[in-house]
């Protein structure tokens, strides 16, 4: 039994290798290959020629408006003025900007100017990256806590509104607990822009009568303009005039 065991095995070796040939061994007959898509890929590649296109070039120019990696995007810029790209910044230093702490604390504070455009930025980035697990309004209750994520936490919990605003910087930086990282993917200024954005939303769930400058209380009083007008009762409509029915003949 061993005897026909050696044999077929080794029947079974001759036949692999003059099946799959030697790799790396030169000869004037191209290999047999079982899986030639692994090794034979239908790709450009780099600097090499491809007769797809009518100049023989396989390397193209990149279409208008392509943003190098690494850059921002650009902003708006009058007309003729030549395109430029301001290097996006990541984080890279340990200053708080970039760290959210200070010393071997967390800090607190946005140390980027709050702008209204700031702020719009935030809202922009974070019902991109943020509003589908956290919700609109930061409430814990956005798609993926409908479809079964539910570790997904509420931003509006006392417990994040005194967080420290370097500890929420870090945690969008490093992720935390089924949070991914978004430090690779969101800008340092951005992020700061979405915490910015937070507070605003957390400020707006929240808000009492004391928040309100004086000046504009007594706009709350007023009453809203541009008041649909409320809908008037139907009015009895005049019963139809119906011709007399006609008496059934008697019956046999």
């Amino acid at each position: 039994m061993l005897r026909g065991f050696l044999l077929i095995s080794l029947l079974l070796t001759i036949a692999a290798v003059a099946l799959l040939g030697f790799r790396g061994e030169k000869g004037t007959n191209e290999p047999w290959e079982i899986f030639p898509d692994m090794v034979r890929q239908m790709k450009v590649r780099a600097q090499a020629p491809l007769n797809f296109f009518a100049d023989g070039r396989g390397s193209r120019m990149p279409v208008n408006g392509t943003v190098p990696i690494g850059y921002e995007m650009p902003k708006p810029q009058t007309a003729g003025a030549p395109e430029s790209h301001s290097v996006a910044g990541f984080s890279v230093g340990p200053d708080y900007i970039d760290t959210g702490k200070m010393g071997n604390n967390w800090g607190t504070g946005i140390p980027v100017p709050v702008t209204a455009e700031l702020l719009e930025r935030g809202r922009e980035r974070f019902n991109i990256t943020c509003a589908m697990c956290h919700g609109a309004t930061a409430a814990g209750n956005g798609i993926a806590k409908q479809h079964g994520l539910a570790t997904v936490v509420t931003l509006q919990d006392d417990r994040i509104r005194k967080m420290a605003d370097g500890e929420i910087f870090n945690t969008i930086t490093n992720g935390k607990n089924t949070m991914m990282a978004y430090g690779p993917n969101i800008m340092v200024t951005d992020r700061w822009a979405i915490i910015a954005y937070l507070r605003a939303l957390q400020r707006s769930q929240s808000a009492a009568i004391a928040d309100v400058p004086p000046e504009h209380r007594a706009d709350l009083e007023k009453p809203a303009e541009n008041k649909p007008p409320e809908a008037k009762p139907a009015e009895a409509k005049p019963a139809e005039n119906k011709s007399p029915a006609k008496p059934e003949a008697p019956k046999k």
